[in-house]
């Protein structure tokens, strides 16, 4: 690199430093004792020593660096009304290198972590002013540096959020070798609270893999419900009032998961519908309630790939059959009408009767009264016409 270019780099790495500072205030800057002007390079260029700028309305200190040949590189410490406030170091590269600390007004430190060329890497710690921890994340000594594990604390030292790698990481800040259930003695029972001291969740974990949580609404009652037992996962959802509201049932399979079942409760815990899935996905079953527990309608699948059909039966809320027919399930939400539609009295009497070809065409109809006379039976032509 040349020294032109070497010098343009540097300065424009303490612009960058200083851009902040010199947004808010007028600063003064001296290198090894002599007045400099970071904004020019030339003033820097091929310079080494300890760059120290300074408020110029107030005289306080405000940024000290190291420069080697004309770049920022080195320790760098920055202060806040004459109090160190960041502390951490540059790489050639312009890149944070090694430990970087952020401290309080007290002197206490608030964040310390460890960069290598700009990534975080291990443990990197936070804390309340107090001193108490308030998060602690681990990075992977490789790669691009997304967080494996991570623990957050409140203020008063409560736990407030957890997530687990695939081995214990965050010894000897927090013992996730016992919260993510690496010990061996069954799964790990975690509490999670909110700000105010609150219980918001419950976790259970086994080999770092959550197994089991359950959230929790303001007054104490149990919001949802998330569970894995074997190959099957099964969540479930309650109202405020502690009411069942919805439960779904998940093979897991690998990276994914197929839905298997699935029901929604009304406000008072009633079933209003209940939706299955075979392994593969389809769908076998779809029925519905009314509020006073008869069924609304029942569908059956069966089949499969393009010989798919269903068959639709709906009741009166008093249970009697209202309607049924068979249909072929075309696509996802598709289905054709196949074979004889008859609907019924709410005494069971037969009241209309279609009939429809293997295209969804109906071919006939008929219709009786309430005696079970028949009123109307017509042939049906293809371009609707009667017979």
């Amino acid at each position: 690199m040349t020294p032109r270019r070497t010098a343009l780099r540097g300065a424009a790495a303490l612009l960058a430093l200083l851009g902040a500072a010199t947004a808010h205030a007028q600063l003064d800057c001296e290198l090894n004792g002599r007045s400099v002007n970071p904004a020019d390079g030339s003033s820097t260029a091929g310079k080494t020593g300890l760059l120290r700028c300074k408020d110029r309305a107030t005289g306080e200190l405000q940024r000290e660096e190291q420069v080697q040949n004309g770049v920022s590189m080195g320790l760098v410490r920055i202060y806040e009304k004459g109090k160190l406030a960041k502390e951490h170091t540059l790489n050639a590269k312009g890149n944070l290198q090694g430990r970087a600390r952020e401290f309080s007004p007290t002197g206490r430190v608030l964040r310390d972590a460890t960069y290598d060329d700009g990534q975080e890497r291990g443990l990197v710690r936070s804390f309340y002013p107090d001193g108490r921890l308030r998060r602690a994340i681990f990075y992977p000594d490789t790669g691009s540096g997304s967080e494996r594990a991570s623990v957050e604390f409140t203020e008063h030292g409560q736990l407030s959020a957890l997530r687990c790698a695939d081995a214990p990481t965050l010894a000897p800040v927090v013992d996730d070798a016992r919260l993510c259930g690496f010990t061996g003695t069954g799964p790990s029972q975690v509490e999670l609270f909110d700000s105010r001291g609150t219980l918001r969740s419950r976790l259970s974990y086994v080999s770092g893999k959550r197994v089991r949580s359950q959230s929790f609404y303001d007054n104490g009652k149990t919001a949802a419900i998330d569970e894995i037992v074997g190959n099957q996962r099964t969540e479930q959802n309650y109202s405020s009032e502690g009411v069942k509201r919805r439960e779904a049932v998940y093979l897991l399979v690998e990276r994914a998961s197929v839905r298997l079942r699935e029901q929604a409760f009304s406000e008072k815990g009633a079933l209003v519908r209940d939706q299955r899935w075979n392994s593969a996905g389809e769908p076998i079953v779809d029925d519905s309630y009314y509020l006073n527990g008869q069924p609304s309608s029942k569908s059956a699948y069966s089949g499969s790939g393009d010989t798919r059909t269903v068959e639709i039966t709906e009741f009166y809320d008093s249970g009697q059959r209202a309607a049924q027919g068979r249909y072929q399930v075309v696509s996802r939400g598709r289905q054709i009408p196949v074979g004889t539609h008859q609907r019924f009295s709410e005494k069971g009497t037969l009241l209309a009767e279609s009939t429809f070809d293997a295209k969804g065409r109906v071919t006939r109809e008929r219709a009786w009264d309430e005696n079970g006379e028949l009123q109307r039976d017509d042939e049906v032509f293809e371009d609707g016409s009667k017979k």
